[in-house]
């Protein structure tokens, strides 16, 4: 136990790396760069003189406001009463130290562990405001004094940020991570709505609650500057940022009553979301994939709008040509909803956040951006009943139901795009049609937020519907975010679109990138290419290997390779391998038949030149098993005899 104790211990120190900042060193390209889009704003605007320092500014509907409350729909108010009386009898259950101690153990979160609770002050809180009868008070009042009594709010994964290491939460140095910043914001805005109530019953209640809200969170996180994700330090700040940063903001506004230090700690929020935005690339786009978008650049929409709105206005940094490239790239990757371009660790389906992606939209004043959102919403019934999601995400999104549901709503399907310093590319057989042919490839290099090994890697859909898959990756654990990560086969460039070279695969590193990557399209074809030589090792023995693709609008879809060995290893296999979720079969040399949801392709191939070795795997893992239920297959196209210099064609036509 002891060995494998110290051994999580250890790779613990390279999961928080990774958690904290952009997974490793970056490239040059994607060093961060002083813009300070929101300090510069803050300045010119005074932010002392214009920002609201009361509560005046927040309009949400407060407990007493029943006219909202009771004016809500029938199907709404049931469904959150519901969710709440479940927990009338709930026994609020200890957090031990046996869950914290679980990660260091076996590498297991626990984060059900932490979730539970959570969840039922969200349907306490939700359940009081729609009935308004005390029905629930008592609970609540239970739950505040649980989280009270608790020694941290946050996930045992995170605690190696401590000095005393990660295992047990050291409550003299209390650490605001992922999970502080949601609780902290839940219980900010339960102390705003019912702090009155609290006090009619006793006046310690929201006095503690509020006690604790700032020694767990509020005043460590104001008087740290170390701590990674803010970006005070160095390097490039990922997801964590705006995700922190937006529950900090809402509540420092909620709970502060000295406006001076409320003036001082937003502008610490602004400086740090600074770190963020200066690291960002020009062009928008998100390495970590959509489904990680929904807790970057959406969460950074949300902090400006409440900036906003805390200024009356004043404060407006939505021209801004970075923040409009952040809300355009959401739905230039959008191959055919719920299906998304996911590469990373990213997620192959993501239902988005609808309300954020109408009001982002709206906020740019991009009507292809906010007519998705409100498309979004249909699609997955949002606001037919009840909302998830934060306290005060929730209270805010119920009064703008009827405006997103009664919105102009239109799938995003854009003909072709090009993040040129991100290097991800896509196209579709036609604009606003998801029918046909539509791929996705990518260049950059093998240290971006999240990283799989998957330089020039590519996917490719057919109808909307997978066919060449990014896999994702699988339930996170310890080993994830360790020195082992590379181990886990979903992070390997061997089960990505990719060639093998020499037996050899890609490494993973800022120093293994792409170069020269391009795009170009035209109404008959889009093109993107790539030199991905520098993305393997020494041992692959590889001068050059140009990846293209190539999309025949309405014809074909073409992977070509072209590459050049400065030696062929004895025994080892050069592959061009192919990850699919489709039913493979080799119908005769030279053509293989993939079948898909609704879809047959042809794949054509030289048999002169490569022969198929076709390797079912089943998948096992929970959230793979959420995409991929059926398995997945691997194609290796090996090559028959590689030579110093070759080149193939794949070849994917449709069957009518």
């Amino acid at each position: 136990m002891k060995t494998q104790t110290e051994s999580l211990r250890r790779a613990f120190a390279v999961y928080l790396v990774l958690m904290t900042l952009s997974v490793t060193a970056l490239n040059a390209e994607l060093k961060p760069r002083e813009r300070n889009i929101l300090a510069n704003e803050a300045r010119t605007i005074n932010l002392a003189g214009a920002m609201v320092t009361d509560n005046s500014w927040n309009k949400l509907p407060g407990y007493k406001d029943r006219s909202f409350w009771d004016g809500l729909p029938a199907v709404i108010r049931q469904e959150y009463l519901g969710r709440a009386e479940k927990y009338l009898s709930y026994d609020w259950p200890v957090v031990k130290a046996t869950d914290y101690l679980e990660f260091i153990r076996s590498g297991d979160r626990r984060q059900q562990v932490y979730s539970a609770c959570s969840n039922a002050l969200i349907s306490l809180v939700m359940g009081e405001l729609v009935e308004g009868k005390g029905r629930f008070l008592d609970q609540i009042i239970n739950g505040v004094w649980y989280f009270s009594e608790q020694t941290w709010w946050g996930w045992s994964a995170h605690l190696g940020a401590q000095k005393a290491g990660s295992g047990l939460p050291d409550i003299n140095e209390p650490y605001v991570d992922l999970g502080v910043g949601e609780i902290t914001s839940n219980l900010s805005l339960t102390w705003f709505l019912f702090r009155e109530e609290f006090d009619r019953v006793h006046p310690l209640i929201s006095q503690r609650l509020k006690q604790e809200i700032m020694r767990k969170a509020l005043t460590p996180y104001f008087e740290r500057d170390d701590w990674g994700y803010m970006g005070f330090r160095g390097g490039r700040p990922n997801n964590w940022n705006p995700w922190i940063n937006y529950n900090m903001l809402t509540s420092y506004l909620l709970v502060e009553s000295d406006p001076s230090k409320k003036v001082a700690q937003v502008e610490k929020v602004l400086k740090s979301i600074d770190k963020f935005l200066n690291g960002y690339s020009d062009d928008g786009g998100c390495d970590e994939g959509p489904s990680y978008w929904g807790a970057a650049g959406a969460l950074l929409y949300e902090s400006l709008e409440i900036m906003k709105n805390v200024t009356n206005g004043k404060f407006d940094v939505f021209d801004d040509p970075l923040i409009q490239n952040i809300g355009k790239y959401f739905y230039k990757v959008n191959i055919h909803a719920p299906y998304f371009i996911n590469f990373a660790d990213a997620d192959a389906t993501t239902g988005g956040n609808a309300s954020i992606v109408y009001r982002y939209g709206k906020a740019i004043n991009d009507p292809v951006m906010w007519k998705f959102g409100a498309y979004l919403a249909g699609l997955g019934s949002w606001g037919e009943g009840a909302l998830s999601g934060r306290i005060f995400d929730q209270v805010r999104n119920l009064g703008l139901i009827s405006e997103i549901r009664k919105s102009e709503a239109q799938e995003a399907l854009v003909a072709d795009f090009w993040f040129p310093d991100t290097e991800v590319a896509g196209a579709r057989d036609r604009e606003g049609s998801f029918n046909g042919f539509f791929f996705g490839a990518k260049g950059g290099f093998n240290a971006e937020s999240h990283n799989h090994n998957d330089i020039g890697s590519c996917l490719m859909y057919y109808d909307g519907k997978p066919c060449l898959i990014d896999l994702g990756r699988e339930e996170y654990v310890a080993k994830t975010f360790s020195s082992r990560r590379y181990e886990i086969w979903t992070m390997q460039s061997g089960y990505h679109n990719l060639p093998v070279i020499n037996g050899t695969d890609q490494m993973q590193g800022a120093d293994f990138k792409a170069k020269n990557s391009t795009f170009s399209s035209n109404l008959k074809s889009a093109t993107f290419t790539t030199e991905i030589a520098g993305a393997y090792p020494e041992k692959a023995k590889v001068k050059s290997w140009m990846r293209s693709y190539t999309l025949n609008r309405g014809r074909d879809f073409v992977i070509r390779d072209r590459f050049e060995l400065s030696e062929v290893v004895p025994g080892a296999t050069t592959s061009s391998n192919l990850i699919t979720c489709c039913k493979v079969t080799e119908v005769k040399p030279g053509l293989m038949k993939l079948e898909g949801n609704g879809f047959t392709l042809n794949m054509l191939y030289n048999a002169k030149i490569v022969r198929p070795v076709i390797e079912f795997r089943e998948v096992t893992d929970r959230s793979l098993k959420r995409y991929w239920p059926d398995g997945v297959t691997r194609i290796r196209m090996e090559f028959i005899k590689s030579g110093l210099k070759g080149s193939q064609d794949l070849v994917f036509t449709a069957v009518k």
